[in-house]
């Protein structure tokens, strides 16, 4: 009997110990989220750039205030010049980064995308997204998500940026810049970029890096200088999502005052599909990513993997974010 009450004393004590390790192991794994989840709001609250609102003129300005007095975008879209007048914001330096955007799935246990098409596939999409500070590629309702994600998270405004934003803070408070660069154009060298990137410079990084992506290989944020208000990548390195369905009349009718897009899905493709905005460009190069051109896509990307779609986040506050 005595033999038995002590291995039954055993027992039980191990059974107490072992809860204890897993109550401690669950308390450290929970430290350690928390913390994970500082660090990276911390990171995203340093890298907020504030853009003191005004008036700008909106859209294709080639025709009155460019050098040939020419217009600078062949699509009617973008026309006709049309005066805004924006709120104060926040908007972020760099497009959200694969380290961000991993530790977002991994801390609400979300798998991300799912890729079909077998290895070739998987791993161009794998190489895509593994550059730590590039860019991470999402459709427009994961562009959503995460930047209400961060509202929830910080208990700031975040939000996409809408077109007017975009297109304010990429012309560096509605200067006549016909692009988002460090001095309003584009500056190539023996092919290689000097403020924004090349084919030669990304099949370069891709060797360097050693993927299969050659000249669609992404690019780390800050490889080129930002433009005058500290916003990098904004000639290129991925099309950003806009908070606005894509209507290509919008700038007929389109509200002085904070405009945000059409109330509802305007525009269909041959699809069927209605779009939503983009801008900046999938790459760089001479006449592409100009602050002033429209772009479209389908928000659940469909037909193909959002290779070259990007998301950059805004605060919706006139106050200044500490």
């Amino acid at each position: 009997m005595k033999k038995i009450g002590i291995t039954g004393f055993l027992s039980f004590a191990i059974v107490i110990l072992s809860g204890c390790d897993q109550k401690t192991a669950n308390t450290e794994a929970g430290n350690s989220r928390e913390t994970g989840l500082n660090t990276i709001i911390n990171k995203v609250k340093s890298e907020l750039v504030y853009v003191k609102g005004g008036e700008f003129l909106m859209g294709d300005f080639g025709e009155q205030y460019g050098k040939e007095h020419l217009p600078y975008d062949a699509n009617p879209d973008s026309k006709p010049l049309h005066k805004v007048e924006l709120t104060s914001y926040s908007i972020s330096k760099f497009k959200v980064d694969n380290t961000e955007y991993k530790f977002y799935l991994a801390y609400n246990n979300m798998s991300g995308r799912i890729i079909d098409g077998g290895a070739r596939k998987k791993t161009r999409w794998e190489e895509t997204n593994r550059i730590p500070n590039g860019p991470a590629h999402v459709d427009w309702y994961e562009a959503e998500a995460y930047c209400q994600w961060l509202a929830k998270v910080t208990t700031l405004p975040f939000s996409l940026p809408t077109e007017a934003q975009w297109e304010y803070a990429a012309r560096s408070r509605g200067q006549y810049m016909i692009a988002p660069t460090d001095d309003g154009t584009i500056r190539i060298k023996d092919r290689k970029g000097i403020n924004i990137t090349t084919s030669l410079d990304r099949d370069n990084y891709s060797q360097d890096t050693g993927t299969s992506l050659g000249i669609l290989s992404p690019m780390p944020g800050n490889i080129r200088p930002p433009n005058p208000l500290g916003i990098f990548d904004m000639a290129g390195n991925g099309w950003e999502w806009m908070k606005d369905w894509y209507d290509p009349d919008y700038y007929q009718k389109s509200p002085v005052k904070d405009p945000q897009g059409p109330d509802q899905p305007v525009y269909k493709d041959d699809s069927g599909y209605f779009y939503k905005t983009m801008r900046s460009q999938d790459s760089s190069g001479p006449g592409r990513g100009l602050t002033v051109t429209r772009y479209k896509a389908d928000p659940k990307s469909r037909d193909y993997m959002p290779r070259d779609k990007t998301v950059r986040c805004v605060v919706n506050s006139p106050e200044l974010i500490k």
